[in-house]
């Protein structure tokens, strides 16, 4: 069953609900991609749940590109507040957040502006903070993303090609191209202000106030999200937390391990 979104943010947004059951589940890409990044997973919700998928407003799938505004989207706070209106559009009452690197973390921020809105949080290769510091190993120096950053501006097209297959991590050459493809759909320019605020990002602050039950998921090996962090927002989360790890390499379990990714979800949503 597919439910028709005739209005509003959900139409800006790309929004569907498909599936049927009693739960609602949202699934929230990360940087870069769409909702197509869920594509080998939700057959297997949508037996159980009613699954929320979207767009944010930076993706390449959005059509109304202006939706994008870089002044108003200059932190993970614009878009903590998209997701909320979205769900009070949609009248959803309670949910089981799933969402992938950034949306994450927007995840979180939104659980404590409004915990009654999430029942769980799974977050999925999420970090709080990329950038190193003395008391901290985000998995970035400085000198790092400054290079990320150039990249991104001379040329984003390579640097597309040449991040790819590196954050995919894994043996996988079809869905490294599923991700390049996704990120070269979303604009240079809003590649480049996108990648600004995530990876200078800083909303450790925030763990601390999470009192929604979490899963931490994580890969053995991602070469954005270093082991440390899982660590760290383990010992800082406010309410139960649990880490999970995956036995495969980078960043996007959902395309190079669905079938552990759903293992994992089976165990925290309890199917």
């Amino acid at each position: 069953m597919v439910k028709k979104l005739e209005k509003g943010l959900s139409v800006a947004l790309n929004a569907k609900i498909i599936g049927s059951g009693d739960e609602i589940i949202v699934l929230a890409h990360g940087f870069g991609t769409d909702q197509s990044i869920w594509d080998k997973i939700v057959p297997h919700l949508t037996q159980r749940y009613r699954v929320l998928l979207f767009d944010w407003s930076f993706s390449g799938a959005i059509k109304d590109q202006s939706l994008f505004d870089p002044v108003k989207y200059s932190s993970y706070e614009a878009f903590t507040k998209d997701l909320i209106d979205l769900l009070d559009e949609l009248k959803l009452k309670t949910a089981v957040f799933i969402g992938h690197s950034m949306a994450g973390m927007i995840g979180c921020k939104a659980s404590v502006e409004r915990p009654e809105l999430f029942k769980r949080l799974v977050l999925i290769g999420a970090s709080p903070r990329y950038l190193n510091s003395e008391d901290y190993e985000g998995g970035f120096k400085s000198s790092d993303l400054d290079e990320i950053f150039s990249n991104i501006e001379s040329n984003y097209l390579n640097w597309v090609s040449a991040f790819a297959p590196v954050a995919m991590g894994s043996n996988d050459p079809i869905s490294a191209h599923k991700l390049e493809n996704c990120l070269k759909r979303m604009r240079a320019d809003v590649g480049l202000a996108m990648a600004k605020i995530v990876f200078l990002s800083d909303e450790r602050d925030v763990l601390d106030k999470v009192e929604v039950p979490c899963t931490i998921v994580q890969t053995k090996n991602d070469i954005v999200v270093p082991i440390s962090v899982v660590d760290y927002m383990q010992k800082k989360i406010k309410g139960k937390s649990r880490v999970e790890i995956i036995e495969t390499d980078g960043h996007f379990p959902q395309l190079t391990a669905p079938l552990q990714l759903i293992d994992v979800l089976g165990r925290a949503l309890g199917f």
